[in-house]
């Protein structure tokens, strides 16, 4: 699990890109023995112009200003324990921020930062938190609904990493990270994932949702092109 940042430090990331008038993401990398991990921040802002931030990284102070004149933080989700690494430094630099946690990972993230709430009020019922079933509430997502339609935004039971390369790309591949195709991880079946059956329904439950637009996974590529057939690649895997 990488280290809890104690002070405000820009790790390597592409520039913040708009997904939607409302959402922009920006893809970073994580550095770890003998690879780098891919790493990704969405933030949706809310009808108010207050921001949800899910899966926190520091930006650069000239980014970071243009984030505060996109939207006010008002919400950090820490969506499991293995994506705490900046959000001491976000609360550091946002004290009012609410800080969310999924209940079953409150304890492990409430060691880097305190925890607020774990069932949240955003104040726009277009936007949604998620715990995902069958991950025994370590796994939080975030379903925004708005007239363009349905983008998930969801932590580590999907990843798609397509373009590793190199040694360290041959590894995330050995390591299940890493593929050809959207697919739900090895590690992350072997640490995280309690009832199969459970998750494979919310998979289903999200492909069968003729709103869904686009995916976005914290680990890897955006899923925009058909994105309820790789749903149920993925929860035909758990069958």
């Amino acid at each position: 699990m990488p280290r809890t940042l104690e002070e405000w430090t820009v790790l390597p990331h592409d520039p913040p890109t708009h997904v939607t008038d409302d959402i922009i993401t920006v893809v970073g990398e994580i550095g770890m023995p003998l690879m780098t991990l891919p790493r990704r921040m969405t933030v949706v802002r809310l009808r108010d112009g207050r921001l949800v931030i899910f899966s926190a990284i520091a930006l650069d102070e000239a980014e970071m200003r243009r984030l505060e004149a996109f939207g006010a933080p008002a919400f950090l989700i820490v969506p499991s324990d293995h994506h705490r690494m900046d959000a001491k430094i976000w609360k550091d630099r946002y004290p009012a921020l609410c800080v969310i946690a999924p209940p079953g990972a409150r304890e492990a993230v409430a060691e880097a930062v305190p925890v607020d709430a774990i069932e949240p009020d955003f104040g726009d019922p277009s936007v949604r938190l998620v715990i995902v079933p069958g991950t025994d509430g370590r796994e939080a997502a975030l379903e925004i609904r708005r007239p363009g339609g349905l983008t998930l935004v969801i932590n580590d039971v999907i990843g798609n990493i397509r373009d590793a390369h190199g040694f360290g790309g041959w590894l995330l591949k050995r390591m299940g990270f890493a593929g050809d195709e959207p697919h739900l991880p090895a590690p992350v079946r072997l640490n995280m994932v309690a009832d199969k059956q459970a998750l494979r329904g919310q998979f289903l439950a999200w492909a069968n949702d003729p709103a869904l637009r686009r995916i976005l996974v914290s680990h890897g590529e955006t899923i925009e092109e058909d994105p309820h057939t790789a749903l149920r690649t993925v929860a035909d895997a758990l069958a």
